[in-house]
């Protein structure tokens, strides 16, 4: 197969959506966002804002999804960016086509991830900030595909991204190009239809908003959350990209 489908996972409250206009952006590349996201709704059954929408905008077999992403590139471009959520990946699914496919992690403190939820929800369980379920995922890939795949932290990626952006580009063995630091303001119909519930500021940007220390004390109630999900994270980020 020609061209380089580049599969990016990510957790959820990170800069995933900013990533795919950062790469979407270059002139090479097409993107495309959440692919498996209606199959998940269905086969889980949970609720999400716009769910009926998501379903009969997506493509709810993820066979078909798969012979997709594996297939050519849209536009013959020469880069295809392939934005995931990592739980959308679910254990049941086959993952033979992961070899078909470069695969890279987009990582975050989950303290900063907990917070993030901790404004609009009640309640926050660890299949809701998404670690273990990285980690089983780069494991697989790791053992199966690539040792040695790409991880970025969103913290220190904000910090530097243009070091982080040339480096992964060495690392693909293709051109940085200044496109990928800005963008224009806006949609794009590359969005899925669950944009206006998630992208109002992604839409906003022109860039990577710059990074800024955060108050990290969580309430007592999410103690054992982060217990439990920071030593995942900390494997992961042992992996991060060092620029």
């Amino acid at each position: 197969m020609s061209g380089l489908r580049l599969a990016v996972w990510s957790g959820p409250r990170n800069i995933s959506t900013a990533m795919m206009r950062s790469w979407g952006n270059r002139p090479d590349t097409v993107v495309i966002d959440e692919p498996l996201y209606a199959n998940y709704l269905i086969a889980t059954g949970i609720d999400h804002p716009g769910r009926d929408e998501v379903i009969a905008a997506g493509e709810t077999n993820w066979r078909r999804v798969v012979r997709m992403l594996t297939g050519p590139i849209p536009g013959g471009r020469a880069i295809w960016y392939q934005k995931h959520m990592t739980h959308h990946m679910r254990p049941a699914l086959e993952t033979d086509w992961f070899a078909d496919l470069t695969h890279a992690f987009l990582i975050r403190d989950p303290r900063e991830v907990i917070l993030s939820y901790a404004r609009t929800r009640p309640s926050i369980t660890s299949e809701d900030i998404g670690v273990m379920q990285q980690v089983q995922l780069y494991d697989r890939i790791r053992s199966k595909v690539d040792p040695d795949p790409v991880v970025i932290d969103a913290g220190e990626f904000l910090r530097r991204p243009e070091a982080h952006l040339r480096a992964w580009c060495d690392r693909l063995d293709i051109a940085f190009v200044d496109a990928m630091l800005s963008w224009p303001a806006g949609p794009r119909d590359t969005d899925g239809v669950w944009a206006r519930y998630w992208y109002e500021q992604v839409q906003k940007s022109t860039g990577f908003a710059p990074w800024r220390q955060r108050q990290l004390d969580l309430p007592q109630k999410y103690r054992k959350l982060v217990d439990s999900n920071y030593p995942l994270y900390e494997l992961l980020y042992a992996k991060r990209l060092r620029v």
